[in-house]
């Protein structure tokens, strides 16, 4: 299994909103991080999403505190074990330059959440029961 961190970033200098969620899931010597617009819930509308530059696994531990070189500050929301659901697994782009999608299992049982990523977008699904 996979972790996966769900921070609150605030005060990021690049971003013109002051707050987003990053969302980082373990892959290898990194991680792959979205910038989420807001936690999505299950359900609920889809957030904005945009695949950012890989951060470094130290950020799946991470509580709360700045981020170095004045760059705002970073608060975990949740944080747990995950595992790739989707066939294509490599989220990218396909032969047609079009974004393909990555869907990504949050926890287990009964409290599963499945996040849908691609197309801009993150949205939050009740993950199917799986069989005993």
């Amino acid at each position: 299994m996979r972790r996966f961190a769900l921070l609150e970033h605030t005060g990021a200098p690049d971003d013109p909103t002051g707050r987003h969620i990053d969302l980082l899931v373990e892959d290898g010597e990194r991680c792959r991080t979205w910038r989420l617009s807001d936690v999505p819930h299950p359900d609920g509308p889809a957030v904005k999403a945009v695949e950012i530059a890989p951060h470094r696994l130290a950020w799946l531990d991470h509580l709360d505190g700045p981020v170095s070189g004045g760059r705002g500050r970073a608060r975990r929301i949740e944080a747990g074990t995950c595992r790739l659901r989707a066939k294509d697994q490599e989220a990218g782009k396909n032969e047609n330059g079009q974004e393909t999608a990555v869907e990504i299992e949050l926890g287990s049982g009964a409290t599963a959440i499945v996040l849908r990523l691609g197309g801009g977008t993150c949205a939050a699904l009740q993950a199917p029961a799986r069989p005993a």
